[in-house]
């Protein structure tokens, strides 16, 4: 239950402090007097949209304070969410808004501790549900009417409605591995064509040495030039080794050596020099038999040499396609290899995903026909309760069901939930945002409010102007009906019609005041100085049957006021 609520620098109220009542507590004033920003206050505080507007004009900074006593079912919920009570049974939930430059800053705390949106959207949950007039036009929404039937079916359907959830989710993931291996299969295939294609021209390749191209680049050089290097050669064997024309350089060179010999015997100093000579006879003669014997082994040989450039061909293609070089195309081939064993040796299946899938689907059906089912006992109940609530709202002849129709399974089960309608006899059953009025669908919306305030709910209940338009034998029956919402529940309503002012436990006024700021108390003009607040005034007894009397005729002469006393003796009746 709301006890109090405190409002600082928010939209026209510059401050208020204001304590509220058990039972049914009503607000009324003027069009335009702001009753409603009290409520957008209630809002705000639990986590209701906010922006620059919200915060009064030439302030930076709101300050929103509700305090609230909570019931013992939720105190097992606080407890886990390490949230500690004031004074036993009590919660402050305070929100600041900040104008920062351009920015706009928001801060909520409970019991002063700092909390995030998450918490405060579930602690509102817990304490207080807002029903405005402009809601009348979701209750043709399919999936609003779903979840308010899942909520009816209480904690069971719900169970089931999150192990469909779970069902789903596990077909959804099911679904996807089996199209993603589906894809992976085709891309397996195709990298399969390609390795293996790849391997078998690599095989052909018979690659051995990552240096066999620079190898065979030199035969085909050596081949190439057979005919230059066999008279070469031989011109060098007769340089170094036998000059059939005159002396070669091992003859020279023997020549000196003998002559160094004799020297040698009268000067021992020049030996080292004989010495040298000696190795370079040895040395020139060595390369003189060598030269003779490479060209007399070198013979021309066209077919090695023709071998020779297609193997080379062959090689410079095998690197265009798989590397830079052989060495690169060798390390490639070894690696496509495992690659294609990897492939092959793939053991997931998709026969085995496609029965895991389609497991996976059945159990789906499966828990969305136990949902299913619970929805129609759900439906059931539902439609008999609430046509029993909305016969005392001036609808005796009402005829609402609840319809299933099947659709594909979902993550909220297989069902599509329409609710239907029909206010008047002999009138068919039609979709209910098709046919109700307006005045009707904000008594639907009562009536199905009051079903689940008798199922759970919220400790605190806020209607804005749910009675809007509708005539006066509507209104006895809505604030009959708000009467008995306001035994089980805390109710704030703010209303135009007297009787269900009347109603109410707890009437406060609400009125606008053009004030001057402290600067500029005593002058008479209307300059910037001057301002406009929201005033909330709880009304004693005598106040109690003038607002009345304003409401229900726009003046408080004696008549009016006679008429607010009838209304308020009507009400106590009712109330009995």
């Amino acid at each position: 239950m709301l006890l109090s609520l405190r409002i600082e620098n928010f939209a026209l109220i510059d401050h208020l402090d204001l304590d509220l009542g058990t039972g049914l507590n009503v607000f009324t004033g003027e069009t335009g007097a702001g009753k409603s920003i009290i409520l957008d206050a209630v809002d705000a505080v639990l986590g209701g949209k906010v922006d620059r507007r919200s915060i009064r004009t030439g302030a930076t900074r709101s300050l929103l304070e509700a305090t609230f006593e909570i019931e013992n079912k939720w105190l097992h919920w606080l407890t886990e969410q390490e949230i500690d009570l004031v004074d036993g049974s009590l919660i402050v939930c305070s929100r600041e808004v900040i104008i920062t430059g351009d920015k706009l800053r928001s801060r909520s705390r409970v019991n002063g501790v700092l909390v995030n949106r998450k918490l405060i959207d579930q602690l509102r949950d817990r304490l207080l549900e807002i029903t405005a007039q402009g809601q009348t036009l979701q209750l043709s929404q399919p999936e609003l009417q779903q979840e308010w039937l899942d909520l009816y079916g209480g904690e069971p359907l719900l169970n089931a409605r999150k192990a469909v959830s779970q069902a789903y989710s596990h077909a959804q993931t099911c679904s996807h591995t089996l199209e993603k291996r589906r894809q992976f299969e085709q891309q397996r295939l195709q990298r399969l064509d390609l390795l293996t294609y790849q391997i078998r021209e690599l095989d052909v390749a018979n690659l051995t040495t990552p240096d066999e191209l620079e190898q065979l680049q030199i035969e085909h050089q050596r081949l190439n030039h057979i005919v230059e290097l066999q008279q070469q050669s031989y011109q060098i064997y007769q340089a170094l080794y036998q000059n059939e024309n005159g002396l070669a350089a091992a003859d020279l060179l023997s020549q000196a050596e003998s002559k160094l010999s004799n020297l040698v015997e009268y000067d021992p100093q020049l030996q080292p020099i004989l010495e040298i000579v000696s190795e370079a006879v040895a040395q020139i003669t060595e390369a003189g038999r060598q030269i003779g014997s490479y060209g007399e082994q070198l013979e021309s040989d066209p077919q090695r040499l023709e071998e020779i450039e297609e193997r080379i061909r062959d090689l410079k293609q095998i690197c265009r396609k798989y590397g830079q070089n052989l060495g690169e195309v060798i390390e490639y081939y070894e690696r496509i290899q495992t690659e294609l064993k990897d492939l092959e040796d793939e053991d997931q299946s998709i026969d085995s995903l496609e029965k895991a899938y389609q497991q996976a689907f059945e159990m789906l059906k499966e828990t969305c026909q136990q949902l299913t089912t619970l929805r129609q006992k759900a439906a059931h109940e539902l439609e008999a309760h609430l046509i029993k609530e909305l016969k005392p709202l001036a609808m005796k002849t009402v005829k609402f069901q609840v319809e299933l129709h099947p659709i594909s399974p979902t993550a909220t089960g297989a069902d599509q939930i329409q609710f239907c309608f029909s206010p008047n006899p002999g009138e068919p059953l039609q979709p209910l945002g098709a046919i109700a009025s307006g005045g009707e669908m904000s008594r639907f919306l009562l009536a199905l409010k009051a079903c689940f305030s008798q199922i759970a709910g919220s400790g605190t209940l806020v209607f804005d102007e749910i009675d809007v338009g509708v005539s006066g034998r509507v209104a006895t029956a809505i604030a009959q009906k708000l009467h008995h919402l306001s035994q089980r529940h805390q109710v704030l309503c703010v209303t135009h019609q007297p009787l269900v002012a009347a109603m109410g436990d707890h009437h406060f006024r609400v009125i606008k005041e053009v004030i001057q700021t402290d600067s500029d108390l005593n002058s008479q003009s209307t300059d910037p100085e001057t301002r406009t607040v929201v005033r909330v005034t709880p009304l004693t007894p005598p106040q109690r049957r003038e607002e009345l009397a304003q409401l229900a005729s726009g003046e408080s002469a004696q008549e009016a006021i006679a008429f607010a006393e009838s209304l308020l003796s009507q009400a106590a009746l009712m109330k009995k």
